[in-house]
C-alpha cells in the first residue's frame, strides 16, 4: 500500500514539475508573439488583457480601422481614446512590453488627421523638403507616439525606390530615395526622433522590398532578378551607427540568396546573412506571418517554426488579413519545442535578445 501511495506521490509530482515547465515555456514563447486584437477600449476582463498576462506577450500591434471594412474602428479613433487605451494596456500587464503601430506618414498612418493627431508627410516628401525640416517632422511624430503611449513604431522603411512599377513601397512614397546614402540620412533622423522619446525603431523589409515588383500581402513575390546587394547597404550603415532596436524581415523570395525560402522562413538569410555577415545583434521581427505571401504556401506549424529557427525572434500577427488564435499558437510552437521540431535553446536566445529591447524601451 506504502509503495502504491509512493507511485502515486511521485507521479503527481512529476505531473507538477512537467506542467510548471509548460507554463514557464509557454511565457517565453508568448514573449515572441506581437499580435493584433479587435477593442477599442479594455478592461481587466478583456480576452487580450487575460493574454498579456497569462503568456506575458512580447507586444501588440494597434491599427485604426479593420482590413476588411475600413468603416469600422479598431483600435484608434482620437487622441484621448488612444490614451486611455495605451495607459489601460500599461495598467493592466503585469510586465513591459511593445505597445506598436505602424506610423510612417503619408498613406501608412494609423494616427491619422482626420482622428485628430498631427499630420505626417510621406518619407517621399520628408525626404524632398531637406534635412531641417525633416528633424522638425520626425521630433514631432516621435512626441505623437510617445504622447499617445505608444513605445515601438514599424519605421523607418529603408528599401531603395529602385522599381518605378513598385505598388506597395514606391507607389505608396513610402521610400525615402533610391540612394542608400540618403535612404540611410533619413531613416537615421527618424530613429533619433524616436530615441530621444522612448520609443523603438524597427527597420524593415529585409533584405530589401523596393526592387519587387510584387506585394507580398496578396501573394508569392519573387525578386531574384530584381534584388541587388546595395540594398543591403543602409542596413549596414545603420547597423554600423549602433542604433538599430528591431529589423523586421520582408516575405519575399531571392533564390540568389536561397533557392527555397523566402526572407522570413530564411536561415540563409536572418543568420548567415544578416547576424553572421552583417553583424546585427539585436531583434529580428517578422512581417505579419498572416499575409498571403506566407500563409498560402505555408501552414501556421510549418512558418513558425521555419521563422524561428531561421532567427527570427518576435513572430507578427497582426489579426487583420486573418484571426488566429493566440492560444492556439502558443499549444502549436510549444509542441514544436518539446518535439524537438524547434531547439528550447532558440526560445531562450531570442527571450534574452527581447529582455535587453525591453530594459533598453523603459530606461529610454
Amino acid at each position: 500500500m506504502k509503495f502504491i501511495l509512493l507511485l502515486l506521490l511521485t507521479h503527481s509530482l512529476n505531473a507538477n514539475d512537467v506542467n510548471k515547465e509548460d507554463i514557464k515555456l509557454k511565457k517565453m514563447i508568448g514573449r515572441m508573439l506581437i499580435v493584433g486584437f479587435e477593442d477599442e477600449k479594455i478592461n481587466e476582463k478583456s480576452k487580450i488583457v487575460k493574454q498579456i498576462n497569462e503568456y506575458e506577450l512580447g507586444g501588440v500591434i494597434l491599427f485604426d480601422r479593420f482590413y476588411s471594412d475600413k468603416t469600422k474602428t479598431k483600435n484608434i479613433s482620437s487622441p484621448k481614446q488612444l490614451q486611455e487605451l495605451t495607459q489601460k494596456l500599461k495598467l493592466l500587464s503585469a510586465k513591459p512590453f511593445l505597445i506598436s503601430v505602424d506610423q510612417e506618414g503619408g498613406r501608412v498612418a494609423r494616427l491619422k488627421p482626420s482622428y485628430g493627431f498631427d499630420e505626417i508627410p510621406s518619407a517621399l516628401k520628408v525626404s524632398k523638403e531637406g534635412t531641417p525640416q525633416a528633424k522638425q517632422t520626425y521630433a514631432k511624430m516621435a512626441k505623437m507616439l510617445k504622447t499617445n503611449g505608444i513605445n515601438c513604431n514599424f519605421a523607418p522603411i529603408v528599401d531603395l525606390a529602385l522599381n518605378p512599377e513598385n505598388s506597395v513601397i514606391v507607389g505608396l512614397e513610402r521610400s525615402f530615395g533610391s540612394s542608400a546614402e540618403q535612404v540611410s540620412s533619413y531613416a537615421k533622423m527618424l530613429i533619433d526622433a524616436q530615441k530621444k522619446e522612448g520609443v523603438l525603431s524597427v527597420l524593415k523589409h529585409f533584405p530589401g522590398h523596393g526592387s519587387s515588383l510584387g506585394d507580398s500581402h496578396q501573394g508569392y513575390v519573387d525578386i531574384s532578378e530584381s534584388w541587388s546587394k546595395k540594398e543591403l547597404e543602409p542596413y549596414q550603415t545603420l547597423i554600423d551607427s549602433k542604433d538599430v532596436d528591431m529589423i523586421m524581415t520582408a516575405h519575399v523570395f531571392n533564390s540568389h540568396l536561397d533557392k527555397k525560402y523566402p526572407a522570413t522562413l530564411s536561415y540563409k538569410i536572418n543568420t548567415k546573412l544578416l547576424r553572421e555577415q552583417m553583424n546585427y545583434r539585436g531583434v529580428i521581427v517578422s512581417d505579419d506571418m498572416q499575409m498571403k505571401a506566407i500563409s498560402q504556401n505555408y501552414s501556421v506549424k510549418e512558418s513558425v517554426a521555419l521563422a524561428i529557427n531561421s532567427g527570427v525572434d518576435m513572430l507578427l500577427f497582426g489579426n487583420q488579413l486573418a484571426t488566429q488564435d493566440i492560444d492556439e499558437l502558443v499549444d502549436v510552437i510549444l509542441t514544436q519545442v518539446k518535439s524537438g521540431e524547434i531547439p528550447e535553446a532558440r526560445i531562450k536566445e531570442s527571450n534574452k535578445r527581447i529582455e535587453l529591447l525591453l530594459k533598453k524601451s523603459i530606461k529610454e
